[in-house]
C-alpha cells in the first residue's frame, strides 16, 4: 500500500473541489436555515459527494470503455477542463464551469440545497470527477481503488468539519482570506490539470515525446 499515492490523491480532492473556498456559498445558500438545517445541509451534501466519487472510482474506467475512450485521451481532456477551472480560481471565482449565473439564481430558491448545487456540481464537480477517474484508472488494483475509496470517506469526513463550523471560519478568514486560499488552490490544481495533460499527450505520443 503506497500512502504517498492517497496522500496525493487527498490534497488534489482538497484543490480541485476547494471546500474552504466554497464556504461562503454554502453560508450563503443556507443563510435562511437554522443551526440543525445548515449541519444538516452540510452532511447531506458531503454524503452525497462521497457517494458520487466512490461511484466514478468504481465505475470511471467501465464508462472509458463503453465509449471507447483512451485514457491518454481522457486525461488531456480531463486536465484541460482542470486547468480551465484552475484559472477562475486564480481570480478568486467558483467559476462559470461548476455554475453559471441561471444555475445560480435557481439555486437560491430551491428549499434544499444538499445535493444540488452544493454536492454536484459545486464539489463534486466535472473537474473533481475527471481527476478521480483518472487517478483510478491509473491505479486500478484492488488495494488501490480501496485506498482510494477510504481517502474519499476521509475528504468527506473533513469537508463536513469545514462546512460545521463554515460561520466561524467565514467570520475568521473573512472574503479576503478565503480568496488567498482558493488562489492558492487554483495554482495547485493548475499544477496538477497541467501534470495531468502532460501524462495524456506522452501516452498518445510517446515517440514525439520521447
Amino acid at each position: 500500500m503506497d500512502l504517498t499515492l492517497y496522500v496525493k490523491f487527498f490534497l488534489g480532492l482538497v484543490a480541485i473541489i476547494n471546500p474552504v473556498g466554497l464556504l461562503p456559498v454554502f453560508v450563503s445558500l443556507t443563510s435562511h436555515q437554522t443551526e440543525a438545517e445548515r449541519n444538516h445541509t452540510g452532511k447531506v451534501a458531503n454524503f452525497a459527494v462521497v457517494v458520487i466519487l466512490l461511484v466514478t472510482i468504481v465505475a470511471g474506467q467501465h464508462i472509458l470503455n463503453m465509449f471507447s475512450i483512451s485514457l491518454s485521451a481522457f486525461r488531456i481532456a480531463g486536465g484541460s477542463l482542470i486547468a480551465i477551472i484552475a484559472m477562475s480560481m486564480l481570480q478568486g471565482k467558483l467559476g462559470e464551469v461548476k455554475r453559471n449565473e441561471e444555475e445560480g439564481r435557481e439555486a437560491s430558491g430551491m428549499e434544499s440545497v444538499a445535493v444540488v448545487p452544493l454536492a454536484l456540481p459545486l464539489m463534486a464537480g466535472p473537474g473533481a470527477i475527471s481527476s478521480v477517474i483518472v487517478s483510478a484508472a491509473e491505479h486500478d488494483t484492488f488495494i488501490n481503488l480501496i485506498g482510494m475509496s477510504l481517502t474519499v470517506v476521509l475528504f468527506g469526513l473533513t469537508s463536513f468539519v469545514l462546512f460545521r463550523m463554515a460561520p466561524l471560519i467565514y467570520k475568521v478568514l473573512g472574503k479576503t482570506g478565503i480568496n488567498v486560499i482558493t488562489r492558492l488552490m487554483g495554482l495547485l490544481m493548475l499544477s496538477i490539470g497541467i501534470e495531468v495533460i502532460a501524462a495524456g499527450f506522452k501516452g498518445m505520443f510517446p515517440n514525439l515525446l520521447g
